[in-house]
């Protein structure tokens, strides 16, 4: 996934739908990715817009996603050791 951003998205100022849109795509593998693309998305709009106050959500929930897939390690192959968790790391 890239974080190069749709042109037409930037056309205008940033909306509810807007942030809604990259969210629709949010798995724990491209968390970050989508995380980062909304925050440029919002970065210039005041606290108090809706679509700012959404993306921040957003991201809260994309950073907990991005580190909910990763708690277990797994062997890579048989008889090697399972990865050390990654609970409580930040």
């Amino acid at each position: 996934m890239s974080q190069a951003e749709d042109p037409r998205r930037l056309a205008h100022e940033p909306t509810v739908e807007d942030v809604r849109q990259l969210m629709g795509a949010s798995t724990p593998h491209f968390a970050l990715q989508l995380r980062n693309r909304i925050r440029a998305l919002i970065a210039g709009l005041p606290s108090d817009h809706p679509a700012r106050v959404l993306g921040e959500k957003e991201i809260a929930r994309l950073e907990q996603l991005s580190r909910a897939g990763r708690d277990e390690g797994e062997a890579a192959h048989t008889g090697e050791p399972h990865l050390p968790s990654l609970s409580g790391a930040s």
